[in-house]
């Protein structure tokens, strides 16, 4: 998605549509007030009869406005005032955006950052805006024979009053920009059929990625053997009833002046499906275990953000990928394997197998040092229980990058949810015949799982996402979702400026 900044008078735009928005009480905003006086009181006629309502969400297209240079004018409804949030604008924009992606238009002028809200400033309106229209205009049409006409939506134009604050704007959309395309990404990923998207496929997909990438990306792919050469008994069990084989992707982005500077690791769970294996799952609504490696696809759309980015700061990537199959070679209810760490498990349940596959993904991210890890994960019903749709749970044995997550969430408005990760519940993880079993019951079941991942990031500061409530729609709409891109990529971003903070003092 391309985009500008304009400082002009809104009036004398020529774009195919305007678009601006309207408080449901209260004064006109600024560009409205001048389209308002431009076309001899258009907007507050509409108002005054009735005609819109500025119903939060609610779009209202005039396919001519007089007075005008815009060949279109839509209105879009903010809702009253007092309660306008992060959350109401990014409602009204995919609203706004959501109407526009299905008219013939190519490029549209927006006057959103006329809509304040406390503690953001233009930057963060713009980075929204621009996030909104990317995801917008994205269609999943590798699989249909006859694919549905594409949005023509390729040029977005940010309004603003100050000019003194173009290089905000300007900033804040590119972010948004580059958040818009990793989060098309992860849901291109996890939209795809597990007849597709293998892990073989993904592995081809990073080494794409890393030829995108002007050469601040390398791969390094880790077949069967490689994994067995290093005790990856874990990861190497889960895959071992499918014929396809599994695979750890490792990508690196080197952007640190510092080869050596400790890297931000991003750990993905890519079960490219998962049937349950032995203890296989109910028929209904397996085809949507396709989505289990949505985490893999969040890391995947995050080191997009991050290569078109260029932040100065190194980030790893591993994606622990596998099929997860109920062959007679399958792993079985009571098997024991030996983990990359060294510890043994007893797997009592074979559907609880992606914390198998990062369990040795979290002890090979040992070798690099790390200044954190974050492991990400479709991995419990439980946190869908837990926490629904809106909040991924987040479990941290570090206090400080818990907080650094939750914060880059709130920005990111892709939020998650604290969730916590005491030495109690470690106990329902005990076996009589291993080190440790790979279930602990259901009371707790997203915390145990936490707990089982612990128990292999013990040297570095590290974090796991649960996102099995936020990865993925069901329903009439059903598709992955492209999160924690957000959340993720601004928790990198934010590494970067304390950097510049750290170096400056």
């Amino acid at each position: 998605m391309e985009f500008s900044v304009l400082t002009v008078n809104p009036a004398k735009v020529e774009t195919a549509c305007l678009v601006v928005p309207l408080f449901a009480d209260g004064d006109l905003l600024s560009a409205a007030a001048q389209l308002d006086d431009a076309s001899e009181r258009l907007i507050a006629q509409l108002l005054e009869r009735g005609d819109f309502s500025p119903e939060l969400a609610n779009v209202q297209l005039i396919p001519f406005a007089p007075g005008l240079a815009a060949e279109r004018l839509m209105l879009v409804g903010l809702g009253k005032r007092d309660k306008f949030n992060e959350g109401a604008l990014r409602k009204a924009l995919d609203a706004a955006f959501g109407a526009l992606a299905k008219l013939p238009v190519d490029s549209v002028a927006v006057a959103f950052t006329d809509a304040d809200i406390d503690d953001r400033d233009v930057a963060w309106n713009a980075q929204m805006t621009l996030e909104s229209a990317t995801r917008a205009v994205y269609r999943f049409t590798q699989c249909k024979s006859t694919p549905a006409e594409a949005p023509q939506l390729a040029q977005v134009e940010v309004l603003i009053d100050d000019a003194g604050q173009v290089d905000a704007a300007k900033a804040g959309a590119r972010i948004g920009a580059a958040l818009g395309d990793g989060v098309n990404l992860a849901r291109t990923l996890g939209n795809l059929p597990g007849n597709i998207c293998t892990p073989s496929y993904l592995a081809s997909q990073a080494e794409t990625l890393a030829g995108e990438s002007d050469g601040t990306l390398t791969t390094e792919i880790l077949d069967e053997a490689a994994l067995e050469s290093l005790g990856a008994g874990a990861l190497l069990a889960v895959g071992q009833g499918s014929a396809e084989p599994s695979r750890l992707i490792v990508m690196k982005y080197q952007g640190a002046d510092d080869p050596d500077e400790a890297p931000h690791v991003l750990v993905g769970k890519g079960i490219t499906f998962d049937t349950g294996g032995i203890s296989i799952k109910p028929g209904a609504g397996m085809d949507e275990m396709k989505f289990d490696m949505c985490g893999a696809a969040s890391v995947f759309g995050t080191m997009k953000s991050v290569i078109a980015l260029k932040p100065k700061l190194n980030v790893i990537a591993l994606v622990a990928s596998a099929e997860n199959m109920p062959d007679g070679r399958a792993i079985k209810p009571g098997d024991i394997v030996t983990t990359l760490k060294g510890l043994t498990v007893e797997i009592l349940n074979t559907d609880a197998e992606g914390r198998l596959v990062l369990c040795d993904a979290l002890a090979y991210a040992e070798r690099f040092q790390p200044a954190s890890v974050v492991d990400i994960a479709t991995l419990t019903g439980a946190c869908v229980i837990a926490l629904g749709d809106h909040a991924s749970g987040l479990f941290s044995n570090d206090d400080d990058l818990a907080l650094d997550l939750l914060d880059a969430g709130e920005n990111a408005w892709d939020r998650a949810w604290h969730m916590p990760l005491w030495d109690d519940y470690q106990a329902q993880l005990d076996s009589n015949f291993a080190d440790l079993a790979n279930i602990g019951g259901r009371p707790a079941g997203s915390i145990t799982a936490a707990c089982f991942l612990s128990r292999f990031a013990e040297s570095y500061p590290w974090a796991h996402l649960d996102i099995a409530g936020t990865a993925w729609d069901s329903g009439k709409q059903k598709g992955a979702s492209g999160r924690p891109v957000g959340l993720l990529t601004r928790y990198l971003l934010d590494r970067e400026g304390e950097r510049v903070v750290t170096s400056e003092a």
